[in-house]
């Protein structure tokens, strides 16, 4: 149960990070689809054919991409919702175990292996360092990375498919 809560806890956190590049990446693209847009305008008042044509060119382009960025964004928001859901439920059901064992005991080392996994995977623990949590979790940065980058694939290939 400690593993699930753990593998759980670093989704979470990976899904987050995820989201949250999903959203710079959104800004920067509906930027550049406004620039794009009003040198548009700009070229046109001058009745620059040929550089309104660019703007246009540019501007499908950017807001084709604003799309897929919009679309990205609600699935990571829908799944970063679910495995919320579920981190909270698994937590719940860690918590009774825990406290069907009793203070006392092996149990007393379990509880405390538990809280060390569950920091080390980047969660909180009550009266302990954040910046003790943050070394931890740079270890397992790559990996996060690695998952994302395949999450982003399977995205593409999806969106391709419609």
């Amino acid at each position: 149960m400690r593993e699930a809560v753990i593998e759980a806890k670093v989704g979470v956190r990976e899904i987050r990070d995820a989201l949250g590049r999903t959203e710079t990446e959104l800004a920067a693209e509906r930027q550049q689809l406004a620039d794009a847009e009003r040198r548009g305008r700009l070229a046109g008042e001058i009745q620059d054919k040929e550089t309104v044509e660019i703007a246009q060119r540019f501007a499908a382009r950017h807001g084709e991409r604003v799309g897929v960025l919009e679309r990205k964004l609600a699935a990571q928001r829908d799944e970063l919702a679910l495995a919320e859901r579920e981190l909270a439920e698994m937590q719940g059901q860690l918590e009774q175990a825990v406290k069907q064992t009793g203070p006392t005991g092996g149990a007393n080392r379990s509880v405390e292996e538990a809280w060390r996994d569950i920091q080390s995977a980047g969660g909180a623990r009550p009266g302990v360092d954040p910046q003790d949590e943050l070394l931890r979790s740079d270890l397992d940065r790559q990996r996060r990375e690695a998952q994302a980058d395949r999450q982003l694939e399977e995205l593409k290939k999806r969106m391709k498919k419609d």
